[in-house]
């Protein structure tokens, strides 16, 4: 209800049926909702929206309004088959028969009917234009993500990797561990997590959600800047400005350059944690000040008057403040600024710097700079097309790097708007830490937060590697576990946009998940957010979830859809992906596919025997 307040205004007051779903998640009441001052479009708004959104995502007429009764027949048969575990792990096999079969022509017509018709948009921009505008019609709006990749056979993958992998480049434990500060066993099990291993070499084994890049050459990388560049000309054609182009980093150079950089980062951390020598705090809060820094160097026996301690301590010192946290080390990669460069330790002992990359050729300095040149070709273009770029997750020996180039493009792109966003999975111990020190960053200096927040693709994968290399494993324990942990991050990004004030934080909730979603809602009721102003929003994927985009999108929320595009032949990879995907989540394939099934039955009850898709009102 609306509760009109002496100044004129609105103020937001909650009469929930039931608790909401941030109190079913702990054992704390709903925070009321009497602090904010709402005028009367926005307070309106709210109720509006949330009163029009069924929160049970159970109504079949809404949810599949948008569907053909062809539409649902397909969706029906798709899910079914997924259900069958020799078609979904042989399915491959079975399209690559089908192609020899039926030649190509009459292969790639069956393909439209089924399963790239369900989970494609098109084999270009102007076959997903039609896509875009339904959708929209409909509330949804569209990520486009070009979704061909190689169809390699594992041996090739490994090949690939292996080519993709500087062999020269070592970040040296010497260089660390001569420090003083941080001994040897934990820079050598930081360096053995961010290296190469050949039997982890198909970064595709045991993961099945997520597209990967093999290097194959700058040649190579160069086209696939062109091919993000022409995925951002599309989303600005098919959305009018409004849509996001996804990015993978590992699509943009060599991979091997990503692992030493992360190790560097992880180094760097270890060297930073031992210096400050506060195991009380985490890293983010950590703070040494000049006067802790020359003490420190006096108990090694370090001469205080040291020039290059001097340099190093106001080198990391970046706001001249004369003290030293962990957002310092957010600024050692810097464009045009060698890799070689970027990462130097102080060794106590000497006094002197030390770089922990070493011997690195001019060819994989050259490398590096056109990685880094690339990526910001794509932002820069996107962002001259008004679209929106979301750096996507990978694993996490390379995310260390991945997100240090994802932010530095937030502090250089997200000063007047969200125009870059980065990627945190939820499935990880990590998230919500690595998390709080980007927005501290953010605050700081006083740009946009932007943040997709999914789950996780690489679960299996992770643990395995974990297990194998010897390291703690860093995913969550349980599906609960990263299910608070997904609903901690929503709310500290809540935290931090009623700290900062709204337009300076946002965040996509990248899930599927109902409960999820119905905590996302929740919360932005309950901190009187309206859908228009789009701190939050939601994404899932072109042919899974629909009865929760569509009746979010209908009710007023801002909800998109991620549309894979690509060539019929090109995109069989990704198909396979999705069969697999659904194949495990058997319960929610089995559920999506009932619903289905009762919208078909309730339309035949009703004599739409054919059924024609309503244009909605605007």
């Amino acid at each position: 209800m609306l509760l009109r307040v002496p100044n004129g205004g609105l103020r937001l007051i909650s009469v929930l049926s039931t608790r909401s779903a941030a109190s079913q998640a702990s054992s704390s009441t709903t925070p009321p909702l009497t602090n904010t001052p709402l005028n009367d479009e926005k307070a309106k708004e709210i109720e509006q929206c949330f009163s029009r959104l069924d929160l049970t995502f159970r109504n079949t007429k809404e949810a599949f309004k948008s569907k053909s009764n062809g539409e649902l027949l397909r969706a029906i048969a798709v899910l079914q088959i997924c259900e069958y575990e020799f078609l979904v792990q042989n399915n491959m096999r079975i399209l690559n028969t089908l192609r020899a079969t039926l030649g190509k022509n009459l292969f790639k017509k069956l393909l439209k009917k089924t399963f790239y018709g369900h989970f494609v948009a098109g084999e270009d921009e102007n076959e997903v234009m039609p896509t875009v505008e339904r959708l929209k019609q409909f509330g949804v709006k569209s990520i486009l993500d070009y979704s061909v990749e190689a169809d390699l056979t594992p041996k090739q993958a490994q090949e690939k990797t292996e080519k993709g992998m500087s062999k020269a480049t070592q970040v040296t434990s010497e260089a660390i561990t001569s420090s003083g500060l941080v001994d040897k066993n934990t820079a050598e099990k930081t360096r053995e997590r961010y290296s190469a291993h050949h039997e982890f070499a198909d970064r595709r084994k045991d993961q099945f959600s997520a597209r990967t890049y093999f290097y194959e050459g700058e040649e190579e990388c160069d086209r696939n800047r062109d091919i993000f560049c022409q995925t951002v000309d599309a989303v600005a054609k098919a959305t009018g400005g409004e849509g996001f182009a996804a990015i993978k980093i590992t699509a943009l150079g060599r991979p091997g350059l990503l692992l030493k950089l992360s190790e560097s980062i992880a180094q760097t951390k270890n060297f930073f944690n031992a210096l400050t020598s506060d195991t009380n705090s985490r890293t983010e809060k950590r703070r040494l000040t000049e006067s802790d820094f020359i003490q420190k160097l006096k108990e090694f026996g370090v001469r205080t008057d040291s020039e290059e301690a001097s340099d190093w301590f106001k080198s990391v010192d970046f706001d001249s403040d004369g003290s030293l946290d962990f957002h310092g080390w957010q600024h050692l990669l810097e464009e045009n600024k060698k890799l070689g460069d970027m990462f130097k330790v102080l060794n106590i002992k000497t006094g002197k710097l030390e770089p922990l990359i070493q011997n690195l050729t001019s060819d994989e300095e050259k490398e590096f700079t056109n990685m880094v040149r690339r990526t910001l070709d794509v932002a820069e273009h996107a962002i001259s097309r008004g679209v929106r770029v979301m750096v996507d997750a990978e694993q996490t020996y390379f995310q260390p790097a991945i997100s240090r180039m994802a932010i530095q493009m937030m502090r250089k792109y997200n000063k007047e708007r969200g125009n870059i966003f980065n990627t945190y999975q939820a499935y990880l111990k990590s998230a919500l830490d690595c998390m709080e020190c980007d927005m501290q960053l953010a605050r700081r200096e006083g740009w946009h937060f932007g943040a997709k927040l999914v789950r996780g693709a690489y679960m299996e994968q992770e643990r395995k590697r974990a297990t194998t290399i010897g390291y703690e494993d860093p995913i969550n324990p349980d599906f609960e576990a990263t299910s608070k942990m997904y609903e901690k991050c929503l709310t500290r990004i809540a935290d931090e946009c009623d700290r900062r004030g709204r337009g300076n934080v946002s965040v996509m909730a990248a899930s599927h998940n109902e409960n999820t979603v119905r905590f996302a809602v929740n919360l932005m009721r309950e901190r009187c957010y309206a859908p228009s102003e789009k701190i939050l929003c939601f994404a899932q994927l072109y042919g899974m979830c629909d009865q929760v985009s569509f009746p979010l999108g209908q009710a007023g929320y801002s909800v998109y859809k991620y549309l894979p595009y690509g060539p019929v032949e090109d995109v069989l990879p990704y198909l396979s992906r999705r069969a697999l995907e659904n194949g495990s989540l058997l319960k929610k394939a089995n559920q999506e596919r009932g619903l289905l099934i009762k919208e078909f039955r309730r339309r035949i009850g009703a004599g739409q025997l054919v059924y024609k898709v309503p244009i909605p009102e605007k």
